[in-house]
Formats: structure tokens, C-alpha cells, sequence
């Protein structure tokens, strides 16, 4: 393939399948071949910023084993379109639930790709309006792949259209203005997650459950249908037994039906 001529580095489709394979070995993510253009213009960047002239330099010293590279490449190659209280009829659904399970003790809820954060900290709000309380009995686990969108959520800083559209009573309630106009999630908000890094596909997880919600929104579209499979066959155990699975709008599990059962809109139970 000849370079395109309004492209500063030349990228041939053999390397456009070096990178399908590197990430989705990786991170079992599934690059369809309409995805060129969008790998080419992230991962550009990452050539201007090391000074290399070429892709093929570029892959090769991924290929190398340059850790901290790989984690970049991963962080550009992954997609974080978020917002609060994103699919909203998720949340009365887990109020409902926490409520009806407080009798147990500390509810643990997962937000298994928490992106830039918005999401655990729409299921912390979610919780301390239900429970009544800044300190409600509930602690979340945020986990993503992308290391740069984790820092971003356990700051907790968002501009302020983003927060603002919640409305007035929830930003007094779970933010503080800061001198620039952006709003920081208050420190007992915070307090509710964790924010850790973990890849989905890797064979070990550093976390553990059992969870009573875990929430795997809009991520499972990413994988081939295998992939998904071996996650949801490792959620399971992570879940206690009346334990929920929220996934995305556009996502079923129907390939998964030894495993979970459709409770409502895109709200899966086990088996």
C-alpha cells in the first residue's frame, strides 16, 4: 500500500493488523478493519511524541516489550464516552437493590470499565440518596485498562456544563465549586471508591468479590463474542447470589444464558 498522501507517516495495512493483534491479545479488544483511520490518527501522536518516523518502528519497539509504551498505546487505543448518570434507568434499579439488601451488611458495587469516573460516582450519589446519607453502607470498585482516565476519576474533577446538568440540588449536595468553574466530587464521595487499574482479559484479577452490583456498561461491545463468554463466566463467581449484572443498551447475553437470566431493561440476575 502505497502511503496516503495526507498522512505524515506511512501505514500499511500489515501494520494496522500488528496493532489488531497486539490489542487484542492484550486487551481483547476487537478492531474492525473500518477502525484504520482511527488507529492511525491516536497512535500518530504517540510517533511526533518519541521523534519516530515510521509505524514500523513504532511496533516494533512495542513488540520489544517496552512496558511503559504498551500501557500508552492501550490508553490511545481505548474509548472512555461517559457522562453522570449515563442509561439513568440503571440507578433506581440499584437504589431499589441496596435498599432491599442493607440487612447484609457492606454492599459492595463494581463498575468494571469506570472510564474518567463518572459512572462510580453516579452509583456513589445513587447510594447516598437512597441511603440518606454521605456515608451509606456501600463500598464501589472502579477498574479500568486505561490508567490515565483512572486519575482523572479519583481526583473527581469535571467541568462545570458536565456536573451542572445534574441539576442545582445534587451539585450542592456532592460537589464543591472550584475558582476556574470546574466542580470536585466532595471528599466523602470520594471515599466511597477505589479506583484501580484492571484488564478484563488478563488471567488474573486483583480484585474480589462477591459483589452485589456489578456494573459492565457498553464494554462488551469491544469484544468478540469468546471474549465476552470468559468475562461473564468470570463475573459469575464474583457475584453474590441475588447479585446484579448492568450492562449496556445495546448489549445482551443471550450467548450467555447458562449464566444469567434477563431481569429487566439490560439488568441480568445468575441462573
Amino acid at each position: 500500500m502505497l502511503p496516503t498522501p495526507s498522512r505524515e507517516f506511512q501505514f500499511t495495512e500489515q501494520d494496522f493488523e500488528k496493532v489488531r493483534k497486539l490489542i487484542y491479545n492484550y486487551a481483547g479488544i476487537a478492531l474492525s478493519p473500518a477502525k484504520q483511520d482511527m488507529v492511525y490518527g491516536r497512535l500518530a501522536k504517540r510517533l511526533r511524541a518519541l521523534g519516530l518516523q515510521s509505524f514500523n518502528d513504532y511496533l516494533q519497539l512495542l513488540e520489544r516489550g517496552n512496558s511503559k509504551e504498551f500501557e500508552l498505546f492501550t490508553n490511545s487505543l481505548t474509548t472512555n464516552l461517559t457522562s453522570f448518570f449515563r442509561e439513568a434507568h440503571h440507578f433506581p434499579i440499584l437504589a431499589e437493590h441496596l435498599l432491599a439488601h442493607r440487612s447484609s451488611g457492606a454492599l459492595q458495587v463494581w463498575s468494571s470499565a469506570s472510564s474518567t469516573g463518572e459512572e462510580p460516582y453516579s452509583i456513589a450519589m445513587t447510594a447516598c440518596e437512597a441511603f440518606d446519607s454521605m456515608r451509606p453502607p456501600v463500598k464501589i470498585t472502579a477498574t479500568d485498562l486505561d490508567t490515565n482516565v483512572l486519575e482523572t476519576g479519583r481526583i473527581g474533577i469535571y467541568a462545570g456544563e458536565e456536573v451542572e446538568r445534574m441539576g442545582p440540588q445534587r451539585v450542592k449536595r456532592f460537589f464543591d465549586k472550584l475558582p476556574d468553574g470546574r466542580y470536585q466530587a466532595k471528599q466523602e464521595l470520594r471515599d466511597l471508591i477505589t479506583f484501580k487499574r484492571l484488564n478484563l482479559v488478563e488471567a488474573t484479577w486483583t480484585i474480589r468479590g462477591p459483589f452485589d452490583v456489578v456494573f459492565c456498561r457498553n464494554v462488551m461491545i469491544y469484544f468478540d463474542k469468546p471474549t465476552q463468554l470468559k468475562i461473564l463466566e468470570r463475573f459469575a463467581p464474583q457475584m453474590k447470589s441475588s447479585g446484579l449484572l448492568v450492562v449496556g443498551h445495546s448489549e445482551n447475553l443471550y450467548h450467555a444464558a447458562q449464566l444469567f437470566k434477563l431481569r429487566g431493561k439490560t439488568v441480568y440476575e445468575l441462573v
